[in-house]
């Protein structure tokens, strides 16, 4: 397997909208993210994958775009975005961008002309069909509930959008459209950017036909991710992909692929292959969904995530990539989430922390995750603005009826609006975020947990993260050391080696508030020096067995 600077990397996520307000006008920009990028450099990160700052009238937050080639007037000017790249690469940093091609706006111009008329030359870059008895084509659910197809009265047909009605799905069918995409790609390879974060991307090809899905008892619309997730010409496309738009330039891609297997992902991020560098997958963060979806809660286990994590880990060992996350834009906060963030959120954050950048993998952090920031509870759904969040509720409580505090508990659980509540800076109003009303409220934690707060605690969240990433570049262990399990059946305890060049690393994780014992297996060294932990004990020594104690990290080096 070979080296790779992405391999190496440690990628920070920014959203946007919610980083760092320059001008009070509540919604962050581009300008408030150049003024804390030696933040970001005394972190100690290598890449910032930067969320849609396209032209975009917001339906979805950026991610339904009007313009390509544009920048959001509410970010800034081009003109600005070029001064960040260039204050990016100064310090050393590099900058992958968004790329959002299965669907676009309904306000891109594109789409504009394919719904003027059926022989519109832009018509075939959209999927259009005829009514099936009146009613839709066919019975596809919208990831964003309701159906996947909207009427269009001007030519009497119907067109897919497995997001929301104002994200229309592009038709990769199409070679013109297809070459559309990658002239646009190029258009910011040329400018200077390192790679892209492609969202959704595996939807792209659907199966012939569109058939109906299995409809499930006492649904009107079906799951149809079986005809659009991983379908027939996906490969094809990443390959072209390849071809004519990334060869040539030396970046990095990460492909967002719901549904994805590891059988699926070897083909996807295999290197001779020349798809994608690697993959999110999705399999660990859906483990506290029940039967029917997202918002149907259920516990978390931890041997249920061990179980996830092992199985990537060993199934991409030899080829491919993982990426390594918790949370992102899409998904609650992680100390929220896998830890308990209210007797031992510290404690909990620097644990996931310790858990994400000691496995073989690029580790991905989200904004405000190296503050241990949490989840928040608005008290009403007015306060919310996910579009995804909102028409749940829409569904389920004012249309079904549905139990109101329910759902609200399943959106304090799983709304995505937990990760887009504004960065918390420092402990003045809106958390330093804003000078005006901020577009989403702060979580009301911002006194205590902040910014300016933890870069002056040598033992707050941040310092521990800044302390992780170091190690990672001092030890190449971190980054290619092979990867098995220890303890595979203990009900708290989160155990691996990691073994690279003659070295060996030992990882241990408390993912409970107990006080399991670790049991060193005979056949390792039973002394080894601490490299990093997060409670306060002695370096090194016999580390045949530890009482952890709640939520406790330890990582050592022996021979």
């Amino acid at each position: 397997m070979s080296k790779q600077w992405w391999k190496e990397a440690v990628i920070y996520q920014i959203y946007p909208r919610s980083f760092k307000d320059s001008n009070g006008d509540g919604i962050g920009d581009i300008n408030g993210i150049i003024s804390k990028l030696d933040y970001l450099k005394e972190l100690g990160i290598d890449v910032i994958w930067l969320s849609p700052v396209y032209q975009s009238p917001n339906d979805d937050n950026g991610y339904d775009i009007s313009d390509y080639r544009g920048i959001m007037e509410e970010f800034g000017t081009m003109a600005d975005w070029e001064r960040l790249l260039d204050e990016m690469h100064k310090r050393g940093l590099k900058l992958i961008m968004d790329l959002v091609v299965n669907h676009s706006s309904d306000e891109h111009s594109w789409f504009v002309e394919s719904r003027k008329s059926k022989d519109n030359p832009y018509r075939d870059y959209y999927i259009w069909r005829d009514g099936k008895e009146g009613s839709e084509p066919n019975n596809w659910e919208s990831c964003f509930s309701g159906p996947a197809w909207k009427y269009d009265e001007a030519t009497d047909q119907y067109f897919l959008h497995l997001f929301s009605q104002k994200q229309p799905d592009l038709n990769w069918e199409n070679p013109k459209l297809r070459q559309e995409v990658y002239d646009m790609m190029k258009f910011w390879l040329d400018k200077g950017i390192d790679g892209f974060r492609m969202d959704v991307i595996n939807f792209i090809s659907k199966v012939n036909g569109l058939p109906d899905a299995e409809l499930p008892e006492g649904r009107k619309f079906a799951p149809g991710g079986d005809y659009y997730m991983n379908g027939p010409k996906i490969h094809d496309y990443l390959q072209e992909m390849n071809e004519k738009a990334l060869s040539g330039y030396d970046v990095m891609t990460v492909g967002e692929m719901p549904g994805v297997n590891v059988e699926e992902a070897k083909l996807y991020t295999a290197e001779d292959r020349k798809e994608v560098n690697m993959v999110f997958q999705f399999e660990h963060v859906d483990l506290d969904s029940g039967s029917g979806g997202k918002w149907d809660l259920r516990p978390m286990k931890m041997c249920a995530l061990r179980d996830s994590f092992t199985k990537w880990q060993k199934g991409l060992e030899h080829e491919g990539w993982n990426s390594l996350y918790l949370n992102n834009h899409d998904q609650p906060r992680m100390v929220s989430r896998f830890g308990n963030a209210k007797e031992y959120r510290v404690e909990s954050a620097k644990m996931l922390a310790t858990f994400l950048h000691t496995l073989k993998g690029t580790p991905y952090i989200y904004q405000g995750e190296e503050l241990g920031m949490t989840n928040v509870r608005f008290d009403s759904i007015e306060d919310y603005q996910d579009i995804e969040t909102l028409n749940m509720y829409r569904e389920k409580v004012i249309e079904n009826g549905e139990d109101q505090d329910l759902v609200m508990n399943s959106i304090y659980v799983k709304g995505r609006d937990n990760a887009r509540t504004p960065m918390q800076w420092d402990d003045s109003e809106h958390g330093g975020f804003t000078t005006g009303d901020p577009w989403l409220k702060v979580n009301p934690n911002y006194t205590e947990i902040n910014a300016e707060q933890a870069m002056e605690d040598p033992d707050s969240v941040f310092h521990y993260y800044r302390r992780l990433i170091a190690l990672r570049k001092e030890y190449p262990i971190m980054v290619y050391g092979s990867y098995d399990l220890l303890m595979p059946d203990h009900d708290k305890i989160y155990a691996y080696t990691r073994k690279y060049e003659g070295q060996t690393m030992i990882v241990m994780l408390n993912f409970s508030d107990d006080n399991p014992v670790f049991t060193l297996p005979s056949e390792f060294e039973s002394r080894g020096d601490l490299l990093i932990g997060n409670y306060e004990v002695e370096d090194g020594g016999d580390i045949c067995e530890v009482e952890l104690r709640p939520y406790e990290a330890r990582v050592y080096l022996v021979k």
